[in-house]
């Protein structure tokens, strides 16, 4: 019986790959720090691009940029090319930390949201936890990476920064919850780090932070991340 099983059983899709619409080929989301490219990087994009008649190269809406419609045998030698880390998009943990240019670039900005958004990134991408998450770090109000719509978002004042959690822009839209302002990088690192281990004691299985937020209680995550 084992045996008929494991003869059944459907292949694991290859590690990186979204199998696509056509039932037959990929897409791939190379990692792409806070979407920051280098010309080098730019370049082994497009090369591939070229080499494998990739026909479509989409920026995706977490500053990455996704290789779409690869074929099954060129996805080893694609990867192998590029010597870049798999963008995790499917998976259940940290997928990806979005940033701003904040104050080092944008006239508007006033805090350093680059500087934070590497920080979380080297932290926490990757780390597993119920459901994706998404993280949007924000060097002012205007709050242009979209962090009150992402599971863990940090937004900048000229008075510190403020972490919120459990936002959602997908069709059914929340603005995620206040937990604390006024932080400096440090603390709201910190309190990031609460908030997810909170999240991961308490959330069920592929329970998304929307979610776990209405279940669980925004005063009552304020608690126990605040305790």
């Amino acid at each position: 019986m084992s045996d008929q099983t494991d003869a059944t059983a459907t292949p694991a899709p290859p590690d990186g790959a979204i199998l696509q619409r056509d039932g037959e080929t990929w897409a791939i989301v190379p990692r792409l720090p806070l979407g920051l490219l280098s010309p080098d990087v730019l370049e082994g994009l497009a090369r591939v691009a070229r080499k494998y008649e990739v026909p479509v190269v989409k920026i995706t809406s977490g500053q990455r940029i996704a290789l779409v419609g690869v074929k099954s045998e060129h996805l080893d030698a694609i990867w192998k090319e590029l010597a870049l880390d798999v963008g995790r998009a499917t998976e259940l943990c940290v997928h990806y930390v979005q940033a701003c240019p904040g104050n080092q670039f944008c006239s508007l900005g006033v805090q350093d949201s680059i500087g934070l958004g590497r920080r979380l990134e080297d932290l926490f991408v990757g780390l597993e936890v119920p459901a994706k998450v998404k993280i949007g770090v924000s060097g002012c109000t205007l709050c242009c990476a979209e962090s009150m719509v992402r599971d863990v978002g940090v937004v900048a004042s000229k008075k510190g920064w403020k972490v919120v959690f459990g936002g959602s822009s997908s069709r059914k839209p929340r603005v995620a919850d206040e937990i604390a302002r006024g932080l400096t990088a440090d603390e709201a690192v910190a309190l990031v780090q609460r908030c997810l281990q909170v999240y991961r004691d308490n959330a069920k299985p592929k329970q998304r932070t929307p979610k776990f937020m209405d279940k669980f209680g925004a005063d009552a995550f304020r608690e126990a991340v605040l305790d």
